[in-house]
């Protein structure tokens, strides 16, 4: 009798109508495909938007595309391939950034025990901004990966005769690139860590690794948030806290060797962090 009151019991909660039970189902569809994507950074995320928007936003999948990606794509089309355009409207950034770039980069290269100046390769290049003032003065050759093939054409007309030291371009998402084994003396990715999704970050950082010499040096420059971490609707990116960043980083295996806040912005600025990482004791 008690299983008997207890099967009555259980049966009626399901005399709901099939489309709470749809919703119920469906928000847990909707929640796993977040999670799967941005397991660190999720609950943040929906805090601020109604799950369906932020599915809509990020994890759901037409004709084959992420729509976080292909949201990102749309933006940058409509971006010119110009130095005003790789810095959003804060062109009057960029040689401050450049010198903190330089500053921080020394630390790391020449030397005993510091990465090689042989090649360096430029994670989200853009027109290559970082490749010519930064890296250019340090290595003999560097090599650029962006997913906007306009951008890479814009390369060596940007460069200005040093076009000649770039070994190799890659009209890739970061998502679907992997740097070639052992090849790199440093990996420099700059403002394009948001545009991945806490999964494919993780697992990008896992494959330039692999990608690094002996001593080599992973160099990631990103806007931070001050808490948790936020959604831009309008370029389809997310700016994480560095909690978050950690989190990552030592999942990956990647050990940090030094962080730095970027000095010099307005105060209105998203703070902006420089972390240098090399492989873990435990990365053959």
């Amino acid at each position: 009798m008690a299983y008997k009151a207890a099967h009555l019991a259980f049966k009626s909660r399901w005399h709901k109508t099939d489309e709470e039970l749809c919703r119920h189902s469906m928000s847990f569809v909707l929640h796993m495909a977040i999670r799967n994507d941005f397991f660190q950074s999720y609950l943040y995320l929906l805090e601020k938007l109604p799950l369906v928007k932020l599915y809509a936003l990020t994890s759901q999948v037409i004709n084959g595309e992420m729509q976080f990606y292909a949201r990102a794509k749309h933006f940058y089309r409509e971006v010119p391939a110009t130095e005003e355009g790789m810095m959003g409207d804060y062109i009057e950034l960029s040689n401050t950034d450049i010198e903190s770039s330089r500053e921080f980069l020394r630390k790391f290269v020449g030397g005993v025990g510091k990465a090689g100046t042989n090649r360096a390769l430029d994670c989200g290049s853009g027109i290559g901004r970082i490749s010519k003032h930064v890296l250019l003065p340090v290595f003999k050759s560097v090599e650029l990966v962006d997913m906007m093939e306009n951008f890479l054409a814009e390369v060596p007309n940007y460069l200005q005769g040093k076009e000649d030291r770039v070994e190799m371009y890659y009209c890739k998402s970061l998502q679907e690139f992997t740097p070639a084994p052992q090849r790199y003396d440093v990996i420099w990715i700059q403002w394009v860590s948001g545009y991945l999704t806490d999964k494919d970050l993780l697992e990008f950082l896992i494959r330039c690794q692999n990608g690094l010499k002996d001593n080599g040096v992973i160099i990631l420059k990103d806007n931070v948030a001050r808490e948790g971490c936020i959604l831009d609707c309008l370029d389809s990116s997310v700016i994480r806290d560095l909690n978050i960043l950690h989190s990552l980083i030592e999942m990956s295996g990647l050990t940090i060797l030094r962080e730095e806040r970027q000095e010099g912005f307005p105060d209105q600025c998203v703070p902006v962090w420089m972390l240098a990482m090399q492989k873990g004791p435990g990365h053959s």
